[in-house]
């Protein structure tokens, strides 16, 4: 997947138009020095950089030892016209040593591993010459490499995964279950900090293979002086992944930063350094990035790697609010995993996290999954999950222990939002339930404590209270005696333990498992009930197993008359504790899950694990420290008994759990908007990023229904074939369709999956090869897609907002600083690459006449537009952001031109005039993409031109 353009301003690339001050004087100083290779570093330092030791790496000869202890670096700046997430100056202290790689890894010995048999890498990286940086490579496919390197070297890997995941030419786009393991000393990935520490000794980026001496291609590594440490390249050839979520910084101090706590909304990873791409002049050490938004399944052929080893012994992170975390929790099993184990496609998962006493949860439908922490002052225990998924109960104390508690009901959602509290004095346990009648209630104790002395026990009570529109009812007594494991519909049946499996029965209460000692007693919602519960290795289930165990090693089942009828062991190494069943709201067929936390041998309660009992398998859905009461809510979108001409694995799955969102996250939601106005669509926008972000729907004031289809990644065949499968046999009346002449990356192949969405890579996805197989029903009238779609289970909240607001435009980017970037903008590309090769733009331009040809067959105007980009481009050889020639885009924009007098039905626009546009810097959002208030000045001149082409049709 190659890289993707800009979907949110926060994330554009603005890349940095002036080198520190500070760097330009080291880089004069560095300009004279030796590049011998020496055991420390002697450079002079600005305070913000220490100066560190060198020492030989015992194992690896190809890496130096960095006596980071007690050094410190600063990340960030203070730049007001750079991106916000390179914003605020953060220090980072080390307490630890590490090593790293003196040059890029390069594709001969990337190769090497991956010509291995049983190598989990697939692919081989281009390879002209052995010594050059392999690129081409994913985030994914830098972490196969780190632990087949540490496989090699006999120390132990320091990432774990469940699945690796690969496209059909063998990249890896998805590590199903990563996780780091910082405290392992293999080979893995250098942090943000640990790359910045090195670099700024002896920093000199007009030293590097950069866009002033590079001709535009990589070169062997260590062709360049090393810098004060004996590294190669830390500046320029190629952009090297770091092991970093991209994250804020903050005016604070962190020690051993390991970076962002988790993912941001699209998935950012961190990127160092600058490539041959870029002027040395941009090149620096607080960019973060690409001009594009970079992802772990993003691959281009000016990103590599270079490795590091060494533990992290107190590892820390940033959240979202600045706060430091010295844990770390990861998501293992993706939605797709869970869904087979399941066979539900609404699944939902949250949790304690005990070390910061709040509620975690996971949205498994979400197209952006990841772990949102409820952050709060109140202590959480025992959370469970609404019946329709959208709000979650919990309580303030622990069951097995007496004393005061509250029962909260909150939404589920990021803030907690609609908090509630039930107005009693003492309230535990809380249990969702929906009665015979259809009322949705809590029921609840009035004390979890411990249930052994009869008496104490009965003194206590459970009850019930109705929960309708954010509000709690009246509560209404059930009886005397705790159940707080469950109980039935009708009320006749309850159970509770801690210690004793205590069970109500037709209204008698009795003492079931011997008498023996039990606890975490779940009662299932399923027709055919259940009673779950842990022991401590009692007589009675150990005679039922036929084997000894350990307290809490097994899992037992039974039924409503007190009979075992099953048990599970815990996996080598782990007990069970807070066990529960899953919640099953879908009622068209039995599913026995239940769900638990694993303890370690420490006692730790690191997973959340799903068994299923089916065919007795677990699956480990989260890994960290400390997590408490699980609780899984699962529902069905569709019933399988429904009759319907659709399959629900399939129509409308636009987009799956193996997914960089951020790939097709735009055109999902175009598809939606696509079936969902497909009878009413008059002006159909499509193209890039371009006029995605620059014209809006809402400003198309004659009267016509406009939809933005525009997505990213794009090219003028994706836009050709997007629009022959999709957008003309379904959008009937439709009359203008504007298309985006992107005439600088015009260099992109029709057959090519990167370039191409339609190509080859859509056929990963079940809704448009499921369209295919329906010849994308254009003999049909497919009414219930729209539904299929919006229903799809990866859905995002943000991303449903940001698309729908203004029906398809990008409505999240706000004008930069700089506005159009600068007096300096950069090119991505040889402006020469077309002289060897005239056939691109040739094949552009066909691409192009087969959708006007096709649009005048129903009467349909295409308005082609080349959007502006920064007038600064005129003052260099190259037409725009992609190179091209100036002069040779002159004559492609004259060839586009001579097409209005072929066709009729063909209106030319170009707004760019070659730079000479009127929308300045407080227009623009980067080099070549408007802001919010440009595309509100684009969209009245867009409509002014619709209004012409009217009366002109008229007369």
């Amino acid at each position: 997947m190659m890289l993707l353009e800009p979907m949110t301003a926060k994330l554009v690339w603005l890349r940095s138009v002036a080198l520190l001050s500070v760097f330009a004087a080291l880089a004069l100083f560095l300009a004279s020095c030796s590049d011998l290779y020496t055991d420390s570093a002697s450079s002079l330092l600005p305070d913000e950089f220490s100066s560190v030791g060198v020492g030989r790496d015992s194992l690896d000869e190809d890496m130096v030892l960095v006596h980071a202890k007690g050094a410190h670096v600063t990340l960030g700046t203070e730049d007001s016209a750079v991106k916000v997430n390179e914003r605020t100056k953060m220090r980072v202290e080390f307490d630890y040593d590490f090593s790293i790689g003196k040059h890029e890894v390069t594709c001969g010995e990337f190769n090497k591993f991956a010509k291995a048999k049983k190598s989990a890498l697939k692919n081989q990286v281009p390879c002209k010459s052995s010594n050059l940086p392999a690129t081409e490579i994913t985030y994914f496919d830098a972490v196969l490499f780190a632990n087949a390197k540490s496989a090699a070297m006999g120390v132990d890997s320091a990432y774990s995964y469940l699945h690796a995941i690969y496209d059909d030419d063998g990249i890896c786009v998805n590590l199903e279950g990563l996780v780091f393991r910082s405290e392992v000393n293999g080979y893995r990935l250098p942090t943000e900090a640990e790359w910045v520490l090195v670099a700024s000794q002896g920093w000199n980026p007009s030293e590097s293979w950069n866009a002033s001496n590079s001709k535009y291609q990589i070169h062997e590594v260590c062709k360049k002086k090393k810098n004060e440490l004996g590294l190669c390249d830390m500046a320029g050839n190629v952009v090297e992944w770091t092991n970093d979520w991209m994250g804020a910084f903050w005016d604070t101090t962190v020690v051993d930063f390991m970076g962002a706590s988790d993912r941001n909304g699209v998935g950012e990873r961190v990127l160092k350094g600058g490539c041959y791409k870029n002027y040395a002049e941009n090149i620096n050490l607080y960019a973060r990035g690409d001009v594009y938004t970079v992802t772990s399944s993003t691959k281009a052929e000016y990103v590599g790697m270079r490795l590091a080893r060494g533990r992290v012994p107190s590892p820390e992170w940033l959240n979202a609010s600045g706060r430091v975390e010295a844990s770390k929790t990861f998501l293992v099993a993706n939605f797709a995993t869970l869904r087979n184990v399941v066979s539900m496609d609404k699944i939902k998962l949250v949790f304690r996290d005990d070390i910061t006493g709040n509620l975690v949860f996971v949205d498994y439908s979400s197209g952006a999954l990841a772990l949102t922490e409820i952050k709060d002052t109140l202590n959480a225990y025992h959370p469970d999950i609404s019946p329709d998924g959208s709000k979650v109960a919990f309580c303030t104390g622990l069951e097995g222990v007496d004393g005061s508690s509250g029962i909260y009901v909150r939404n589920l959602d990021a803030k907690g939002s609609g908090l509630v509290k039930l107005d009693v004095k003492n309230a535990a346990v809380p249990r969702w339930q929906v009665t015979p009648d259809g009322d949705t209630v809590i029921v609840y104790v009035t004390d979890s404590g411990n249930n052994k002395n009869e008496s104490e026990w009965r003194s206590k009570s459970t009850w019930k209270v109705k929960f309708k529109k954010g509000t709690f009812g009246k509560p209404e007594k059930l009886f005397d005696g705790a159940y707080h494991g469950g109980i039935t519909e009708d009320g006749q049946f309850a159970v509770t333990g801690s210690q004793l499996l205590r069970v109500r029965v037709g209204g008698r209460d009795t003492v079931w498992y011997n008498g023996e000692q039990a606890c975490n007693v779940s009662l299932s919602r399923e027709r055919i009930r259940r009673v779950l519960f842990l022991d401590f290795g009692s007589k009675t289930g150990e005679a039922f197993v036929g084997e000894n165990y350990d307290t809490h090693e097994r899992l037992l089942v039974m039924d409503t008359a007190g009979t075992l009828v099953n048990s599970f062991a815990a996996p080598e190494g782990f007990t069970f504790d807070h066990s529960e069943w899953a919640q099953n709201y879908a009622n068209d067929w039995r599913r026995e899950i239940a769900v638990a936390t694993l303890a370690n041998k420490n006692g730790m309660h690191s997973k959340i694990v799903v068994l299923n009992m089916a065919d007795s398998s677990f699956t480990e859905l989260v890994s960290g420290t400390e997590l408490w009461h699980p609780c899984l809510w699962m529902n069905a979108s569709y019933s399988r008994t429904k009759k319907t001409e659709f399959d629900p694995d399939s129509a409308g799955i636009y987009m799956n759990s193996l997914d960089d969102p951020n790939a097709v996250i735009s055109l999902r939601y175009k598809m939606e908007l696509l079936w969902k106005f497909r009878d009413m669509v008059q002006v159909a926008i499509m193209g890039s990023s371009r006029p995605l972000y620059s014209v809006s729907p809402s400003f198309l004031s004659n009267g016509y229904f406009a939809v933005n289809l525009a997505h990213t990644p794009n090219s003028i065949y994706a836009i050709r074939d997007y629009y022959m499968r999709y957008v003309n046999p379904h959008l009937y009346k439709l009359k203008f369709l504007v298309v985006s002449l992107d005439i600088d990356f015009w260099n992109k192949m029709d057959n090519s999956k990167a370039d191409n969405f339609f190509a080859k890579e859509y056929k990963r996805y079940p809704g448009y090869v499921y369209d295919e197989n329906h010849n994308y029903w254009k003999d049909s009238n497919p009414r219930e897609l729209y539904t299929y779609t919006s229903q799809a289970p990866y859905d995002d909240t943000l991303a449903r907002r940001i698309y729908h607001t203004d029906r398809g435009r990008f409505i999240a980017n706000g004008c930069a600083s700089d506005g159009w970037g600068g007096k300096k903008p950069e090119v991505g590309q040889d402006s020469t690459l077309y002289d060897d090769a005239p056939e691109l733009i040739d094949n552009s331009m066909a691409a192009l006449d087969s959708i006007i040809r096709v649009a005048a067959n129903k009467n349909v105007t295409v308005i082609g537009v080349i959007f502006p980009q920064s007038p600064a481009y005129k003052k260099t050889g190259a037409f725009g952001r992609y190179g091209m020639r100036r002069s040779l885009a002159k004559k492609v924009i004259q060839r586009i031109d001579d097409l209005t007098r072929v066709y009729s039905n063909f209106v030319f626009w170009d707004i760019n005039q070659m730079g000479d546009h009127d929308f300045g810097d407080d227009m623009a959002t980067d080099y070549d993409h408007l802001c919010s208030e440009g595309a509100i000045r684009l969209s009245i001149k867009l409509d002014s031109v619709i209004t012409a082409i009217e009366k002109k049709n008229s007369h």
